[in-house]
């Protein structure tokens, strides 16, 4: 369940930005086959934008149709609305809950150890904390996290700090069992190489297969062709990040005849100069001709 390739789903929206849920139906029957799980309602899946009762909808539909296990996005800079989606997702049937490090009011690291001890203790599930300092202006410190891994279902942590030195201290000193999973694309391989389990990915909306082989050349010990499939999908993990995430992502899955629609405001749609690049490094990966 919290090994592999588990990609971080758009959330569709139609022309008049209600949620597509054909559209996620049709997005999980192109990923599926490669990927080991999957996140809705995290930050790809413009959860910021999401009505709690979409939030909600949209998890308990993903459980589902999909076939695979699903980790619910359902973080909140409320401990209060942390604890409501918590249960919520639960009752919807997550296999798990991912709650990314409350943002904007910038809690130290007791306000952290507590928002996580909170929420743990009121749902059964597993709890994966999400760590992305550049989107929340807070950082959980190895310290913060090895004190919550200590709590029985704090299984593991989506890592997106770009700090390699950090995301070392965690895997060195962290108890057998807890999960680390890369959060940026470009650093799954490192982190795997560090002893890290896997990715919660953008690009394996895009892309799943080669994530996948990546994945796979890795864990099987062929090293140099995950080297290569690294360097190969590194210009699509800058190109998805050409703009805020999940514009370019969006984009990409709208090139490629699967469901994205516009982002709701107040992000907006690529620019056309930014689609022109994003279209160059689709088609030399042979995801649009």
């Amino acid at each position: 369940m919290f090994e592999g390739v588990i990609p971080a789903l758009v959330t569709p929206f139609k022309e008049n930005f209600e949620v597509d849920y054909e559209g996620i139906s049709k997005n999980l029957d192109y990923l599926e086959k490669y990927v080991d799980a999957v996140v809705p309602a995290g930050t790809t899946g413009e959860a910021a934008t999401l009505s709690y009762e979409e939030h909600i909808d949209v998890v308990r539909y993903v459980c589902d149709v999909s076939k695979k296990p699903v980790i619910a996005g359902a973080g909140s800079n409320s401990t209060r609305e942390a604890l409501y989606l918590a249960k919520e997702v639960e009752k919807a049937g997550a296999t798990a809950a991912m709650f990314v490090t409350p943002y904007y009011n910038k809690p130290n690291a007791e306000g952290l150890y507590l928002h996580y001890k909170t929420i743990a203790e009121s749902i059964s599930i597993p709890v994966i904390i999400y760590n992305v300092p550049s989107r929340t202006g807070v950082n959980i410190t190895p310290d913060t996290v090895l004190k919550l891994a200590k709590i029985d279902n704090i299984v593991g942590i989506k890592e997106a700090s770009g700090d390699l030195k950090q995301i070392s201290e965690i895997i060195r000193r962290r108890p057998e069992g807890f999960v680390v999973l890369s959060g940026d694309d470009f650093m799954t391989l490192p982190i795997l190489a560090l002893g890290g389990e896997g990715v919660i990915s953008v690009a394996a909306n895009v892309a799943p297969h080669l994530m996948k082989e990546m994945f796979n050349a890795f864990k099987s010990g062929d090293l140099k062709k995950a080297r290569e499939l690294h360097f190969k999908l590194t210009p699509l993990f800058e190109a998805l990040f050409i703009d805020t995430n999940p514009i370019p992502v969006k984009k990409a899955l709208e090139l490629m005849g699967l469901a994205a629609g516009k982002p709701r405001m107040p992000l907006v749609e690529l620019s056309p100069e930014k689609t022109e690049k994003l279209k160059a490094v689709l088609k030399d990966l042979g995801l649009i001709s």
